[in-house]
């Protein structure tokens, strides 16, 4: 594969990434999203999906860490394995990123409020966009 190959798979990647992050909210929030729950779960389930945003903070350092090896190893013969393990790397940290939007998933079962529904989704949404592949490298 050729680098812009390589870069057009990772883009569609992230996109896919994305929408398996939020779909589970949207298609609960769509299916049991008029009911009202436990109130006694809302705020714990509101913190720990605050909470795992802390998850990606260790897997989006190691994620840098490949970035620039990767950079390093651009024409030379390391760059398709650069690339793969850049690419899986990244797999975990976009799972990480999609914690706060899963935990929200949840959460509909208890019947929290929108705002804070919407709140979880935005953070996977961030933190996601952090794992979007840079200009500079390639």
């Amino acid at each position: 594969m050729t680098r812009s190959e390589v870069r057009r798979s990772l883009a569609l990647e992230w996109w896919r990434y994305l929408a398996a992050a939020l779909a589970p909210l949207f298609v609960l929030n769509l299916l049991f999203g008029g009911g009202s729950g436990s109130a006694v779960l809302h705020m714990p389930l509101f913190i720990g999906g605050l909470a795992s945003m802390f998850v990606s903070l260790p897997l989006f350092s190691h994620y840098k860490r490949n970035l620039v090896a990767t950079q390093a190893a651009l024409d030379t013969p390391n760059e398709p394995a650069a690339w793969i393990e850049l690419a899986r790397v990244r797999r975990l940290g976009l799972l990480g990123a999609a914690l706060p939007a899963w935990i929200a998933a949840l959460a509909v079962f208890s019947g929290l409020n929108a705002v804070a529904l919407i709140l979880l989704a935005l953070s996977s949404v961030v933190i996601g966009g952090l794992y979007r592949i840079p200009q500079q490298l390639g």
